[in-house]
Parts: structure tokens; C-alpha cells; sequence
């Protein structure tokens, strides 16, 4: 079954980075349906019946997204909140994500050596993300880590940045191929 690749991003048309991701994944359609949700649904009335039928027809989920103030994008927030129900995610006869493999693709404005116990928030990626993990583990699905591009934010500014934006993409590509 191919790989669902939900998209939540509000600015999607200016982000270099979410954009250079999807560009690589789409060159293999066979392999990945990608799902923008803001373009879906630009007025943030989410269709819950439309997001778990995709979900079931998948094998795989990716949740992509630009890290937002150390979390997530509301919209992602809101389609947790409406889109995992009780009775389809979990609780009795919620059983749409047990075994499901799902990820996170998340890109980071600031560098990665800020984002460790010693940087300068003290914290790493992992750390902030790990709400996810918990979220994942409670709907029974396979939680397969995540994948980062770091130091989105400045980076097309620094030489080399293009490069290693186009090595992210291919990376990106390798690690949804192997969920």
C-alpha cells in the first residue's frame, strides 16, 4: 500500500524547504499520495469522514510540518482533535491505527546544534516532539521516529544551502521508502 503524506502547512507557497520535500516525493506517485490539508480545507472546516477514509486506504502516514513556536501547526492540532475520534483511533473498536507504521517530516527554522542540551533552547527536537510518541503509541500505531531538515529559517542565506536541501529531499524520500 502506498504512503499517505499529510501536508499542514499555512504558508506552504513560501517554504523552500516543505516545498523541496514534496517536490522529491512526488516524483514517485506510485509510491505516495500527498494531502495538503490547508489547500484541502482553507477554511478550517476539516471533512473527518474524508480524512479517515484516505487514512485507511494507505498503508503507511506521514505527518509533515514546519515546526510552529517549538510545536505544531494549529490546523494539525485541530485534525488530531477531530480526525482521531473515539471508536475509529481508539477506545472500543478504534483500531484504524493499530500496526499503522506513521512519522513525522518536520522541518526547523533554527540549527540543530540549538536544539540539544547544551544549545540555546536546551532541548532537543525529539524532546519537543515527544507528545506526539505518546499520541502515537495510545491510537496503537507504529511510531517510526522522525525525520528533520534543521535551520530552515536562515539557511537559504548560507552557501551550500541548496545542496543541502536537495540531499534532505533525497534523504526525506529514503526514509519514507523504508516505514
Amino acid at each position: 500500500m502506498k504512503t499517505l503524506v499529510i501536508v499542514f502547512h499555512p504558508a506552504l507557497d513560501t517554504s523552500v524547504a516543505n516545498q523541496r520535500w514534496l517536490q522529491e516525493v512526488a516524483r514517485h506517485p506510485q509510491q505516495y499520495t500527498i494531502h495538503d490539508v490547508h489547500q484541502a480545507y482553507p477554511d478550517g472546516k476539516i471533512d473527518v469522514a474524508r480524512e479517515q477514509a484516505l487514512v485507511e486506504a494507505h498503508g503507511a502516514v506521514v505527518l509533515q510540518f514546519p515546526v510552529y513556536w517549538f510545536n505544531c501547526p494549529p490546523l494539525l492540532k485541530q485534525w488530531l482533535d477531530e480526525v482521531l475520534t473515539h471508536g475509529w483511533a481508539y477506545g472500543t473498536g478504534g483500531d484504524a491505527f493499530r500496526g499503522r507504521k506513521v512519522a513525522l517530516g518536520v522541518t526547523a527554522g533554527i540549527r540543530e546544534a540549538d536544539f540539544t542540551p547544551q544549545g540555546k533552547w536546551k532541548m532537543t527536537l525529539a524532546q519537543l516532539l515527544a507528545p506526539f510518541d505518546v499520541t502515537f503509541k495510545y491510537i496503537g500505531a507504529e511510531s517510526r521516529q522522525f525525520f528533520a531538515f534543521y535551520g530552515a529559517e536562515d539557511g537559504p542565506k548560507e552557501p551550500g544551502y541548496a545542496e543541502r536541501l536537495g540531499r534532505s529531499a533525497q534523504d526525506y524520500v529514503r526514509f519514507l521508502s523504508a516505514l
